[in-house]
């Protein structure tokens, strides 16, 4: 049987082994501590549930329009405006079925075959396959551990080429936890500036994630008039609102993008669920939910204060201090090719330490493989802090024998 020649460049994602194992663990009655969610561990609010509710028992059933009903772009309009400083009519966004869905349309619409996409790492794993099934090639910048995983702007000047069409910002970012600040954004802008056919996909799905006084900008509004046809602006309401399996994301950007875009999702997807759209409204619209995402965002920070200190403590474990997102990305060469546990890591690489670990010590963390940082490895404290403390006592006397 044959099958798209396009698969043959996708990769297989390599934790997917680890995360089987893990389950089969658990199915087993072994007691995993896991480490892998990249999920609020928080339920949605209580109001926004009800709105879809009602929608639900009031009929809204029917097909709707595919960029979305005009009161939820509307919604989300007025809070780019409020909240980013991005001034996207409603015309200009557009609904998808959660943020992937979201970028792979917009990469869609953008790429030609052979068109260059720069990726700092470490990245989001999806970046790269979707570059790659839109035709383009992901064009991967290292950030230095030593400088938070940011990049600067002369790697950034030095991987601009003439096939350059997308630069990929996320800030704050999945799986670093680090974040760009204004004035690094401003200086990175300042690079891709001059190249006119070059867009940039600012990913701003934990925009609300931010701690110890960390400040980050939307891209566009590092200069409107500069970016504001240049910038393909991507969220969703997953992470802010605890909503990950509701699928709700969205893209704001110049008319001829969103108007591509729906031409595309007008033949995958047409609308996301149609009872989901007064949940939209009822999300960025009701002053209860700048209370609810506080009491996450402030429990978020404080486990991931605590996970960092306990990380770096461990002997051989380097970890850059999160300022956003859920995640810790510890760097762990020290035990890679060496003789620790009852059977020893013995892989240059994340994956069969995390292979190891799971066996072992009953813990489950993510490999930087598929990130960029084969040397590193991603914890989620989207969990509690007892669990946290558990596991991270597990991977302490794992590694130590203390």
């Amino acid at each position: 049987m044959q099958l798209a020649n396009r698969l043959n460049d996708i990769a297989e994602s390599i934790t997917l082994a680890v995360t089987a194992k893990a389950n089969a663990l658990k199915k087993a009655g072994v007691d995993v501590v896991s480490f892998g969610a990249g999920e609020p561990d928080f339920d949605t609010p209580l109001f926004i549930k009800e709105a879809a509710i009602k929608a639900l028992l009031d009929g809204k059933t029917k097909y709707e329009a595919t960029p979305g009903t005009v009161e939820a772009r509307k919604a989300i309009s007025e809070k780019l405006k409020r909240e980013n400083g991005l001034d996207y009519p409603a015309e200009q966004v557009i609904v998808s079925v959660g943020g992937k869905h979201a970028l792979y349309v917009a990469f869609q619409a953008v790429l030609n075959l052979g068109d260059e996409v720069i990726i700092p790492a470490p990245y989001w794993v999806s970046y790269p396959e979707m570059v790659k099934l839109a035709g383009g090639v992901p064009v991967i910048v290292k950030g230095d551990p030593k400088n938070n995983f940011r990049i600067t702007p002369e790697q950034l000047s030095q991987a601009i080429t003439g096939k350059t069409r997308m630069v990929i910002m996320n800030s704050p970012s999945n799986p670093g936890g680090h974040t760009y600040s204004p004035e690094e954004l401003a200086g990175l802008a300042k690079v891709i500036a001059p190249h006119k056919d070059v867009w940039v996909c600012s990913d701003e799905i934990y925009e609300k994630l931010l701690y110890a006084g960390q400040k980050t900008s939307s891209w566009a509004a590092l200069d409107w008039a500069t970016w504001k046809d240049r910038t393909i602006t991507c969220n969703c309401l997953s992470k802010t609102f605890a909503m990950t399996g509701w699928r709700i994301g969205y893209t704001a950007g110049p008319k001829p993008l969103i108007d591509a875009m729906n031409k595309l999702q007008s033949q995958m997807t047409s609308n996301i669920t149609s009872f989901c759209f007064p949940a939209i409204v009822e999300a960025y619209t009701n002053p209860q939910s700048l209370v609810e995402v506080e009491k996450m965002r402030t429990e978020f920070e404080a486990r991931g204060q605590h996970m960092w200190k306990r990380l770096n403590a461990i002997p051989g474990l380097t970890c850059v201090k999160p300022t956003g997102a859920f995640y810790c990305f510890p760097g762990v060469g020290a035990y890679l090719n060496k003789p620790v546990g009852p059977k020893g890591v013995s892989s240059s690489e994340a994956v069969a330490f995390c292979t190891a670990l799971l066996e072992e010590a009953h813990v489950a963390l993510v490999p930087g493989n598929d990130f960029g940082f084969p040397d590193h490895v991603r914890l989620s404290f989207a969990t509690s802090m007892g669990n946290i403390d558990k596991g991270l006592d597990r991977i302490e006397k794992y590694l130590t024998g203390k």
